[in-house]
């Protein structure tokens, strides 16, 4: 995994994505202390197509989300 200052990616973004499809990561450093504030990755390494497991629950039982639900934001955290 290569670091590259904030300065640098944005002077050479188009050749660092290149890099990045081959399968390079970058670790992204911002100021003067050079701290590590992000990870640039390939999208095939952070994609998570794996199903979720029950755990204890495995095989206990079933749930189905319909293609028709719907709701809203102030729905979901009770607004």
């Amino acid at each position: 995994m290569q670091s590259i200052q904030v300065g640098q990616l944005k002077h050479e973004l188009s050749s660092v994505l290149e890099m990045v499809k081959s399968g390079q990561e970058f670790v992204v450093e911002f100021g003067r202390k050079h701290q590590p504030v992000a990870v640039i990755l390939p999208y095939s390494h952070y994609k998570n197509d794996k199903q979720r497991e029950f755990g204890i629950l495995q095989n206990k039982g079933t749930f189905e989300i319909k293609k028709d639900f719907e709701i809203s934001d102030e729905e979901l955290v009770g607004l």
